[in-house]
Formats: structure tokens, sequence, C-alpha cells
């Protein structure tokens, strides 16, 4: 009975890719939306806190090395709901505050950055 068992447990092993990479596209996206917060000038809430872009850009670098070290994340749209949407510790949404613009929540503002990315990729056009 225990053989069967084992030799279930050895498939599933060797089925499970270990370390799958998302892929180049998914990758240039998220690293395009990190890079432009970074680059935004506009202000991070974070668990009630504000900060400036490039300590957000930070923040969510580390997230996105976390969820890739899990193979969590495989498109820009898992990066944004699973990286950029709340805090994992308080549940709490983040916000955005960019300069003589209202406060956005940041799934808003990745948002409409990835789509700027689309729009600018000359792949944009390929069905997703």
């Amino acid at each position: 009975m225990r053989l069967p068992l084992l030799l279930l447990l050895l498939a599933l092993v060797v089925a499970c890719p270990a370390g799958a990479a998302p892929p180049p596209v998914a990758i240039s996206e998220i690293e395009g939306l990190i890079a432009a917060l970074g680059a935004s000038g506009c202000d991070f809430q974070r668990n009630g806190n504000w900060y400036p872009a490039k300590k957000a850009e930070q923040h969510l670098r580390r997230k996105y090395d976390y969820l890739r070290e899990r193979d969590k994340v495989a498109t820009a749209e898992q990066f944004i709901a699973l990286a950029g949407t709340r805090s994992s510790m308080s549940g709490s949404a983040y916000r955005v505050r960019c300069p003589g613009k209202p406060v956005v929540d940041s799934a808003a503002w990745l948002q409409g950055r990835l789509r700027a990315l689309r729009g600018a990729s000359p792949a944009s056009s390929e069905p997703r």
C-alpha cells in the first residue's frame, strides 16, 4: 500500500517544474511597472504612512522577488493583485498620490501604467 503512494508522490515531484520563471513579456511588464512607480515622483501609502516613490519601488521589488522565488506570479495582472494592491500584513489598500492629481488606489494606478506600457509596446496587439 505504501509503494503506490510513494510512486504517486514521486510522480508529482517530477511533474512539477521547480523555479519556473514568468514569461519574458511578463517580466518586462512587471519591471516596467516597478520602474514607472519609482520614477513617478508620486507618494505611495502603505499601512497608513506615505513613502516617496523610490521607497515604494524598493518595497514592490521585494514583494515581487518573494513571489517569483515561490512561483506565484506569472503575469503583470497577478503582480498587481498579489503585490501592488494591498499590504499582505494589514490588508490595507495601497494608495498613490501624485502632484496635482487625486489620490487613487494603487491597483488603478498600476493598471493604468500597464495599459500605457502595452500601448507603447509593438507586441501589444497580440492577444493576452
